[in-house]
């Protein structure tokens, strides 16, 4: 007699595939192995997004009354009031912030020396290693020093990055329908704690992916030199195109062909051209760094808007801008422009104060992805106990 085995009316459930699984393993371990370091760094980024509005509402020697641009004093001046003031002070550079701003003085000191750009008051001696240097050392190095905490920072921001492409093949619902649309892509807010946690990692970790990959990205670049060349490539820049404006960077005048001018009247011809004739945003916020040796090259930054800057060289015999001087940054090509604005980028300066906003925000969520990662690994475990 053969006995017909009636089979189900459901079929068997396929369990996951060997990739799936190996990525859920892979997600919770290096997200377990580098969240403290992922809290720190965006807890830090948080802060450091608003560093300069914060500094300048606490810090009133920052600040001076606006008054017309031909009564700002040239290096020369500032650095005479200075040195009288100072006398065992070496001077290195001058940073002009604008019209209704100190004028930053680099000494040889642990102390910022501001000064009131009109008439050469010192306004300020702040200690350099105020809050916003330990939270900068925080974001960097978290605390460990320089040698030890970028390696730890550069290798935990390759994990996130990871760990943002592992997230988001587990977000990604098998079918989609009106269940899986409303967990993947909304919170619900009158659940339970376990599973409004739940949510807050998985939605909130899928909205914030795309300047989370940014964020991790252009940090990549500023850590690791094989991103940076690869990203110069891909986005259309040639190796042989960046090593040849290394070089031109890197030389230096060996031999005087002329007298040496007085670098202090040099100082001040390259700030008044800078200032008239070069410089397209934010006119009259430039620094101008005052050479140690008779033949180096003079250095003027211009155009810093918006978390970019321009950097220039001049020749010390002729006071000429040098060719490796930068563009104004429309002017550059693509590959240039990209590898100009990363730091921008990076901190959210790129759009003003919009986009700092949005990087505060997005910051904010990439430090609670760590958090809400490891309740949901420890309640599952909880689980798992009790249920033995």
């Amino acid at each position: 007699m053969n006995v017909i085995k009636k089979q189900s009316s459901k079929p068997k459930s396929k369990g996951k595939s060997l990739f799936s699984r190996v990525n859920a393993w892979l997600h919770l371990w290096l997200g377990l192995a580098s969240g403290i370091v992922v809290f720190i760094m965006g807890i830090t980024g948080c802060i450091l997004v608003f560093q300069q509005e914060i500094k300048e509402l606490t810090s009133p020697w920052l600040h001076v009354e606006a008054q017309s641009p031909d009564k700002v004093l040239p290096p020369s001046k500032i650095y005479t009031a200075v040195k009288k003031a100072l006398p065992n002070k070496e001077v290195h550079g001058l940073w002009y912030n604008g019209l209704d701003k100190t004028i930053k003085v680099d000494v040889e000191s642990d102390s910022l020396i501001y000064v009131n750009p009109y008439n050469g008051a010192i306004t300020g001696m702040v200690d350099h290693e105020d809050f916003f240097h330990e939270i900068d050392e925080g974001h960097r190095y978290v605390w460990l020093g320089r040698e030890v905490g970028t390696a730890v920072t550069s290798w935990s921001t390759l994990i996130f990055f990871f760990l943002l492409v592992s997230g988001l093949i587990l977000w990604f619902p098998k079918k989609w329908n009106k269940t899986t649309i409303n967990s993947s892509f909304k919170i619900k807010w009158s659940a339970r704690f376990k599973r409004l946690n739940y949510d807050l990692h998985n939605v909130m970790g899928f909205y914030t992916l795309l300047l989370a990959f940014l964020i991790a990205l252009t940090g990549l670049i500023m850590s690791f030199h094989w991103v940076r060349e690869s990203t110069y490539w891909i986005t259309g820049g040639w190796d042989s195109e960046k090593q040849k404006k290394e070089k031109v960077t890197e030389t230096k005048t060996d031999t005087l062909s002329k007298p040496e001018i007085d670098r202090l009247t040099a100082a001040d011809f390259i700030f008044n051209k800078v200032r008239k004739e070069i410089a397209v945003h934010n006119k009259e916020a430039v620094i101008i760094h005052l050479p140690d040796e008779p033949k180096d090259n003079f250095y003027a930054c211009t155009d810093m808007h918006n978390g970019n800057w321009r950097d220039l060289y001049f020749a010390p015999q002729t006071l000429e801008m040098l060719p490796n001087s930068r563009k104004y940054i429309g002017d550059e090509k693509f590959h240039d422009w990209m590898s100009r604005s990363n730091y921008s980028l990076h901190v959210g300066a790129i759009g003003g104060m919009t986009t700092k906003i949005i990087y505060f925000a997005g910051s904010l969520i990439c430090a609670s992805l760590p958090l809400t990662g490891f309740y949901i690994w420890w309640g599952r475990k909880k689980k798992t106990k009790t249920s033995k």
